[in-house]
C-alpha cells in the first residue's frame, strides 16, 4: 500500500513538474515572438500615432513601441515633472500636452532633465513629434504612489495627470519623444531618445529547472524501487535460512 502511494505521488510530482517546463518553453516562445514584434515597431517608420477614434484598441502588445509621429501644437506651462532614473542619473522626465487639430491630446513625454537644471520651454506653434507609444503607468512607482494633490509624481499615470491639469480628451498612452524631437534640445533638456527597451527572459532556465526537478523525480523513483528489490531479496534469503 505505502509503495502504491509513494509511486502515485511520484507520477503526480513528475507530471507536473513537465507541465510546468512546457509552460515556461510556451512563454519563451511567446516572449522571443513579443521582442521581434517590438525591434520591428521601433525601428519601422514613424506612422501617425492612434487617432481619437481609435483609443479603445490601443494596447501593450499591439501598440507599445511602435515608432509614430504626432502633428499639434505645444500647452504652455503645463508640464509634469515625474521623477526618474537614467543612464543620465537621477532628475525627472518631463510631460508636455500637445493639442492636435481635432481637440485632442497626447502627452509627450520630451524627455529626461537632472534635478536642478533648467527644462526648455515647449516651442510655439505647430510641430511634428516623433518617438514611441508608452502605456499609462497607473498608480505610481514602484516604491511611492503618486501624490496629485502635492503635484508628486513617481509613474507617468496619463490620466491621474490630465485630471491635475484639467485636461480633456487625453489620449490613453503617451510618446517618448525621440531625441531630435521639437522640445528636446538635449544638453539644454529635456534629453529625449533615452527609452530603455528590455525584457526579462528566463523562460529557457525556468524550463530547465522543472526540467531536471522531473528527472530528479524519476531518479528517486529508480533508486526506492532498487532499494525495495534488496530489501526483498535480503528478506527472501533470510527466510530461505529459517527454513
Amino acid at each position: 500500500m505505502a509503495n502504491a502511494a509513494l509511486a502515485l505521488c511520484a507520477v503526480l510530482a513528475f507530471s507536473g513538474f513537465v507541465a510546468l517546463g512546457n509552460w515556461q518553453v510556451e512563454r519563451r516562445a511567446w516572449k522571443l515572438d513579443l521582442i521581434e514584434r517590438v525591434n520591428g515597431r521601433v525601428h519601422a517608420p514613424a506612422v501617425a500615432a492612434p487617432a481619437r477614434n481609435a483609443w479603445p484598441a490601443v494596447s501593450r502588445d499591439s501598440d507599445e513601441y511602435r515608432h509614430v509621429s504626432v502633428r499639434g501644437t505645444f500647452l504652455s506651462d503645463l508640464d509634469t515633472r515625474v521623477a526618474a532614473a537614467t543612464e543620465l542619473g537621477t532628475g525627472y522626465w518631463i510631460l508636455s500636452p500637445l493639442q492636435r487639430f481635432d481637440g485632442s491630446v497626447v502627452m509627450i513625454n520630451r524627455g529626461f532633465v537632472a534635478q536642478g537644471d533648467p527644462v526648455a520651454s515647449v516651442p510655439a506653434g505647430e510641430v511634428i513629434v516623433t518617438g514611441l507609444i508608452r502605456l499609462s503607468e497607473p498608480g505610481g512607482g514602484v516604491l511611492r504612489d503618486n501624490l496629485p494633490a502635492e503635484d508628486r509624481w513617481y509613474s507617468r499615470d496619463i490620466e491621474a495627470i490630465a485630471a491635475a491639469r484639467n485636461l480633456a480628451a487625453v489620449a490613453p498612452y503617451f510618446v517618448d519623444a525621440a531625441a531630435d524631437a521639437p522640445g528636446s534640445p538635449g544638453g539644454a533638456g529635456p534629453v529625449g531618445g533615452l527609452t530603455v527597451i528590455r525584457f526579462h527572459n528566463s523562460h529557457l532556465i525556468y524550463a530547465i529547472t522543472w526540467y531536471g526537478l522531473a528527472l530528479m523525480v524519476v531518479g528517486a523513483a529508480v533508486l526506492v524501487c532498487r532499494e525495495g528489490r534488496r530489501e526483498g531479496r535480503s528478506e527472501g534469503r533470510r527466510e530461505a535460512k529459517r527454513r
